[in-house]
């Protein structure tokens, strides 16, 4: 799970019109829940993307938001610690954005921009 990218997020302030232009432009299907941090998606608005439908099998992804998030596409790397991974980031110049987040042992997210100001994601079991 180290270092590959192992999920992508795009989130929008009207997160059912993406998902209907998103299912519409690449056919993709989703399953609407809450997803592991809320500052990822308002609850009940995360629509998970299987991997079978991107095309990409194994690369899940999610579309959600709402109208207290800002519009973004970012891509998530699988690391063993995410705060670990997120001090790390600092370390060389980028800034956190958020994390860890989630549930330790399920699922853990955070945000980090690069020194360029890209936002990059991390996910991991702790």
């Amino acid at each position: 799970m180290t270092d590959a990218v192992v999920h992508f997020e795009i989130i929008g302030t009207d997160p059912v019109r993406l998902r209907e232009y998103y299912g519409e432009l690449f056919g993709w299907e989703y399953e609407v829940g809450d997803t592991v941090s809320g500052q990822v998606s308002e609850p009940g608005n995360y629509g998970f993307v299987d991997g079978s439908t991107t095309g990409a099998p194994g690369l899940n992804g999610g579309v959600g938001g709402g109208p207290g998030l800002q519009p973004k596409a970012l891509f998530y790397v699988g690391v063993d610690d995410v705060g670990a991974a997120l001090d790390r980031a600092e370390e060389l110049g980028g800034r956190r954005v958020f994390g860890p987040d989630g549930v330790p042992g399920k699922l853990v997210v955070g945000q980090f921009t690069d020194p360029e100001g890209n936002l990059v994601g991390v996910a991991g079991p702790k």
